[in-house]
């Protein structure tokens, strides 16, 4: 073979490695949930809301009980998606359909949360927005109609991102937030839960040991907007009978809440102190972002294996990016509902 014939046969073998490794490095993170083939696909407006987890079985709630809760949440799933159909943000859709929730008595968060073992309604919300990851988060609340405003406001319009007591509440009067007695939220099923667990000498729910329609009280909402901006939000009356200022995961960023344009919005409800313990909303995310995996992947080994694994219960509402949406609990059932664009409404309470 003459020098003009190699010289043409190595410029070609040269032509087709560099093909090859450039091949290479364009798919090389084709796995990544953020690296969509599909990209310019439009995101489907998507609002999704629970309102607890736990022993709840069918047979457990009458004809006219389930009826009352299918109603309140369509009704949270429909103020939370008009904020979404007129163009609005998810972190304002997130907020109105909680505050549906948090006026409702059905619901263990605001009017009709659990009491604690002073006999006083202490209240915790936090809420996150994905586009910039800031967050606002409150504790032991006691006078404040809607607590998941005032984790908003504590957001918006603070330097912070977590207050706590009288000094989230003298925050809140700055800002003529709506204030109610405790009494307000005091509701007599909830005194007589109360009576019930002090009676018993329990001081806290047995969350390995729940009773036929005991739940972990907590609501929450995630939500993707037209412009593909994810926000959560979480409120809870915590655990009845609580003692000794105890904080679960409702307010605590990560735990509780997480919101992430990169990857996914979370809102979990469950023993508090074991998804503090595994960061539960944060640990979806990151098995999304780092291991690839799809959010109802991540939802299922953060809940059925580590959770459970652990000997924790409970379970959370997530959407990803893209618009996927998931439930993901380890608990007999949970109340919750979707609500995603061109599509019905889903309301389901048992099961999967």
């Amino acid at each position: 073979m003459d020098s003009i014939a190699l010289k043409s046969l190595f410029y070609s073998l040269l032509i087709s490695i560099t093909i090859l490794i450039i091949s290479s490095c364009n798919g090389r993170d084709s796995n990544i949930v953020n690296s969509d083939k599909n990209e310019n696909k439009p995101i489907p407006l998507t609002l999704i809301i629970h309102g607890g987890a736990g022993e709840i079985k069918p047979g457990f709630l009458s004809e006219e009980q389930e009826k009352g809760y299918k109603a309140k949440i369509e009704e949270a799933l429909n103020a939370g998606y008009a904020v979404l159909s007129e163009g609005g943000e998810s972190v304002n859709a997130v907020q109105a359909s909680i505050k549906i929730m948090e006026d409702s008595p059905l619901f263990n968060a605001g009017k009709g949360a659990v009491l604690n073992h002073e006999g006083v309604v202490s209240m915790d919300a936090s809420i996150m927005r994905g586009s910039d990851l800031n967050a606002g988060a409150i504790t032991g609340i006691r006078h404040i109609k809607n607590p998941i405003l005032l984790a908003r406001l504590v957001m918006d319009s603070s330097k912070h991102v977590f207050l706590s007591g009288d000094g989230a509440e003298e925050f809140a009067a700055n800002y003529g937030l709506e204030t109610e007695v405790n009494n307000y939220f005091i509701i007599p099923r909830r005194f007589q839960q109360l009576k019930k667990k002090l009676g018993s000498d329990t001081l806290h729910l047995s969350y390995n040991n729940l009773e036929v329609g005991d739940k972990y009280g907590t609501v929450g909402c995630v939500a993707i907007d037209a412009k593909g901006n994810i926000a959560a939000g979480t409120s809870t009356g915590g655990m009845v009978n609580k003692q000794w200022g105890r904080i679960g995961d409702s307010p605590i960023i990560g735990a509780g809440t997480f919101a992430d344009n990169n990857s996914c919005g979370i809102s979990a409800t469950g023993h508090g102190e074991y998804f503090i313990r595994l960061s539960i909303a944060r640990n979806i995310a990151d098995l999304i972002n780092y291991k690839g995996l799809s959010i109802q992947e991540a939802a299922h080994e953060v809940i059925q294996n580590q959770l459970s694994d652990l000997g924790g219960t409970g379970g959370i509402i997530g959407i990803d990016n893209k618009g996927n949406y998931c439930f993901e609990f380890n608990t007999p059932g949970m109340y919750r509902g979707v609500l995603q664009e061109g599509e019905n409404a889903e309301i389901s309470f048992y099961g999967k």
